[in-house]
């Protein structure tokens, strides 16, 4: 059993959200003695489901539909299976779009460098778009890379 202290130093949550956790109804089995809350190993999972689903994009609100379909038993398991498809899927998403942004500033990095080192931009200019190095070719390609359509 934990306190709310020791959770949030373990979470780095704030101790205000997991009274707010507890008051939206996230923890119905925890314990209290006297004006203390005691986190169970059930608890603590809820924490890692609610703040993996909110690092996915989901809000409380939804996130509390989730519990209630925990609460409904097996009969819920093909919804909570498709929220996390769903969200699996977004993640997915969002990490290609990164990849493209990290690959558009790695690019850039480089290109500053070579024109910081050549003390202009005409050599690199004379590159682009297609006779680069090999390496810094690929950034480039994946930088300009049009979205698929939807």
């Amino acid at each position: 059993m934990y306190t709310i202290g020791q959770v949030s130093e373990m979470f780095h949550l704030p101790i205000s959200t997991l009274r707010y956790y507890d008051k939206e109804g996230f923890f119905p089995n925890l314990e209290r003695k006297g004006n203390i809350r005691y986190f169970s190993n059930n608890e603590l999972e809820a924490i890692r489901v609610i703040e993996c689903l909110k690092k996915s994009g989901l809000e409380i609100r939804e996130i509390k539909q989730f519990f209630v379909w925990v609460t409904e038993g097996p009969s819920s398991y093909t919804k909570r299976k498709e929220l996390f498809e769903h969200r699996k899927a977004a993640v997915k998403d969002e990490i290609k779009q990164l990849e493209k942004t990290l690959a558009m500033l790695e690019f850039k990095c480089w290109y500053y460098d070579t024109t910081i080192a050549d003390g202009s931009e005409d050599k690199i200019q004379a590159m682009t778009p297609q006779n680069l190095p090999k390496d810094i070719q690929k950034l480039y390609n994946k930088a300009h890379k049009s979205a698929p359509p939807v």
